[in-house]
């Protein structure tokens, strides 16, 4: 089975822009078989540095699932109304512009490669909601309108974050799992859509602040007939350098069997063997399952950067091998 590695959480060039560290990265990242393609960070064009690069650089064999969430989190920095769920119109519409941008990011992708390398992309339902409106109506109002835009065959698939609720802090505070259930449905129904849903395991461990959680998820979406796929970012409950329910993509726990590993993750290799038994039969060869991991410190050279998603891979396959 192949993956999907969100290598962005990873990259060398991760704050600033070093092609000759992220080409070697690169090539590292080539060599694993399992990788099926990049969850690729879009934040206003193709590439954030050199959309030229990035093509000339890519695997020719890669597919790509698009994910908005650093784009998002940039603007919601600079205007907390910022989203696809906004009520506030103006917010609203800044966001639907941004997607509008990444469609055609998506077509100039897919021209530069001669083919549809462009698997799916990942929407978030922005904004945090301890500081704007947000709500299920305004979610479904902007989907009705992506629907009308030519994706080139690119699934749109909500990527649900941690949602606000009042037991604890949140990270991203997004809308419930269940408004996003819910307005994904009726589009469905409405419009004869395949629009889904992608868990990330860390985020919904940070909304619940269990594991069980996100079993609890995955089961609620799978239910609903909407699953899409599970991407593994780790958390921790004990302070680190990853902090304490950060959503900072802490990697995997090392174990006997793993050459990398964060110490006190709570991504073990039972509990992504855990999840992924959870999914069982909703996990087919369309489904998109991966990894995205983050590093410190953050200056760490080559050798952890691919290290670290190379053992969280070997921890999946080592599941689909039993």
């Amino acid at each position: 089975m192949g993956y999907f590695v969100g290598a962005y959480a990873t990259s060398p060039a991760g704050v600033e822009w070093h092609p000759e560290a992220e080409q070697a990265y690169y090539q590292k990242l080539k060599a694993l078989s399992n990788i099926q393609g990049l969850e690729h960070p879009f934040t206003g064009s193709l590439h954030q540095y050199d959309d030229d690069w990035f093509i000339a650089n890519i695997d020719p064999n890669w597919q790509f699932v698009f994910t908005c969430v650093p784009g998002i989190m940039g603007a919601l920095a600079q205007n907390p109304h910022f989203g696809i769920a906004s009520d506030n119109e103006t917010g609203r519409q800044a966001a639907l512009v941004f997607m509008q941008k990444a469609c055609d990011a998506i077509g100039k992708l897919n021209k530069a490669k001669g083919k549809q390398c462009v698997k799916a992309i990942e929407i978030q339902t922005a904004p945090d909601r301890s500081k704007a409106q947000g709500s299920a109506k305004a979610l479904k109002a902007s989907l009705q309108t992506m629907l009308s835009w030519d994706w080139q065959g690119a699934e749109i698939i909500i990527e649900h974050c941690d949602a606000l609720v009042p037991e604890h802090e949140h990270a991203k505070g997004f809308l419930s799992l269940e408004d996003e259930i819910s307005v994904i449905q009726e589009l469905n129904n409405a419009h004869q859509a395949n629009l889904g849903i992608l868990i990330n395991w860390g985020r919904s461990a940070i909304e619940s602040h269990s594991t069980d959680g996100v079993l609890e998820h995955i089961k609620r979406v799978k239910d609903a007939g909407l699953f899409k796929g599970l991407m593994f970012s780790g958390v921790s409950d004990t302070q680190t350098e990853y902090g304490i329910w950060k959503d900072t993509h802490m990697p995997a726990a090392k174990d006997a069997d793993s050459a990398f590993g964060a110490e006190h993750s709570l991504l073990t290799r039972e509990e992504i063997h855990r999840s992924l038994a959870a999914c069982g039969d909703a996990i087919t060869s369309d489904t998109i399952v991966g990894i995205k991991l983050g590093i410190r410190p953050k200056e760490a050279s080559l050798a952890p950067r691919v290290g670290y998603n190379q053992s969280a891979l070997a921890m999946i396959d080592s599941f689909f091998s039993k």
